[in-house]
């Protein structure tokens, strides 16, 4: 289930995992243009792919079951100092088992410096389950390592926008999104980061965010037309069984 920006829930092997938990409607300058997130339980496991404010929120996180949370290594220190007592702190290629089920952390290319030093604010991506594969992307720009999971990945994913006019560096826009999709050929890929918030200074998303799915779908169909590309709205779920 795709809850907007970069927040999913992947349910695999009988476990429920949630992906960097933005849950309010309003964070910093950034108001939500889609439906709010209602309660959410049952989880096993926190994934936190880094520490940007949209990506690991304190007040999200208070919202849900105290549960095992994962970060890069590093960022740790947030969430212990705001109380929370069972954080696992991975880099690229730990493995690790969450709710029983094999997780793998992987390389993401992003600067996610929050208050801490560059060179301790990491930022890193998922595979999650080992005979259904999940990638969860995280944010990052299009790396080379992306070749490693060609054909491995069941479902990918993908951060195709954000919330500006423009996607800097570090990200994926949808031209990038459709070559990593290149890249990975997974037998299924839903774009996120897209479409969710808007800035407080504007009445609507901007029309680049609000149009990048279907942007994103133009291109992929071209370069990967054998990749099913399903797009969700926030709060839509797909089973890929």
């Amino acid at each position: 289930m795709w809850l907007g920006h970069s927040t999913t829930l992947v349910e695999t092997a009988g476990a429920r995992l949630i992906t960097d938990p933005l849950l309010r409607n309003r964070i910093a300058h950034l108001r939500r243009v889609s439906p709010p997130v209602g309660p959410i339980g049952g989880i096993d496991a926190i994934l936190i792919s880094h520490a940007h404010r949209d990506h690991l929120d304190l007040p999200s996180l208070q919202r849900l079951p105290r549960v095992p949370v994962i970060v890069p290594g590093g960022v740790g220190v947030i969430l212990r100092r705001a109380g929370f007592g069972d954080v696992i702190e991975v880099e690229p290629g730990d493995e690790f088992v969450v709710g029983g089920v094999g997780v793998t952390a992987t390389l993401a290319d992003h600067d996610s410096r929050r208050g801490l030093r560059k060179s301790d604010a990491r930022a890193v991506g998922y595979v999650i389950g080992e005979e259904l594969r999940t990638y969860f992307a995280g944010d990052t720009d299009l790396i080379d390592e992306m070749n490693d999971l060609h054909g491995r990945i069941d479902v990918a994913l993908l951060p195709i926008s954000g919330w500006g006019p423009r996607v800097p560096e570090g990200h994926l826009d949808p031209v990038r999104a459709a070559l990593a999709l290149q890249r990975i050929q997974p037998r299924m890929c839903i774009p996120i980061h897209w479409g969710t918030y808007r800035p407080i200074y504007r009445r609507n998303a901007y029309p680049t965010d609000a149009s990048a799915a279907a942007r994103f779908s133009e291109i992929a169909s071209t370069l990967t037309p054998e990749v099913d590309v399903c797009v969700l709205q926030p709060g839509e779920h797909v089973s890929t069984m």
